[in-house]
């Protein structure tokens, strides 16, 4: 156990560094989804790492005659978990949290969220809004792009009641909604 206060690496880098059809695919999402660096990419393949590890020691948990109560629920809190979050539907397996892919994990930050709403013309300018103050979850600022959205917290992204952005007349806007037709 290490020092309380210190910060820890929440990713693990590639193995293979220069394996070419990896790195393609780590800029295509880079660009899709308007990430500062690869960083961001590693930490969110990192947190499906951790839930396909969880998913397969519950199987290895139900196999190794654990007792059945204590296997139901486990499962069941990391599939409530996984539902609401997003990642899964109300009838999903455990097949499904194990071929969650990334991509998944990306679509419900709110950088992406917030472009997917209308409320950016761009992945980049959605961060930019996110960091700047621009953006709201309910009545509460978030500043953080990769702030993790729930399926509750989602109806309730908006422009933020200070910003001069949420004006209707405001330029931004208008350049907004003519890419957003």
């Amino acid at each position: 156990m290490g020092y309380p206060g210190k910060n820890h690496k929440q990713y693990e880098k590639p193995t293979r560094k220069f394996e070419k059809q990896r790195q393609a695919d780590e800029v295509r999402l880079l660009v899709t989804y308007g990430l500062r660096n690869k960083r961001e990419l590693w930490k969110s393949q990192m947190v499906l790492r951790r839930y396909r590890r969880a998913a397969r020691d519950i199987t290895a948990m139900s196999s190794a005659g654990v007792d059945p109560k204590a296997v139901e629920q486990k499962k069941r809190q990391m599939f409530d978990h996984l539902e609401r979050m997003g990642f899964l539907g109300a009838d999903a397996g455990i097949e499904a949290v194990l071929s969650l892919k990334v991509e998944q994990q990306l679509e419900r930050r709110l950088q992406t969220i917030v472009y997917r709403k209308g409320l950016a013309r761009s992945p980049k300018q959605a961060r930019q809004f996110v960091t700047h103050g621009h953006i709201m979850i309910g009545t509460r600022k978030v500043t953080i792009p990769g702030y993790q959205v729930s399926r509750a917290e989602e109806a309730e992204v908006c422009y933020a009641t200070h910003s001069p952005i949420a004006n209707e007349v405001h330029p931004e806007r208008a350049r907004i909604s003519k890419v957003g037709r």
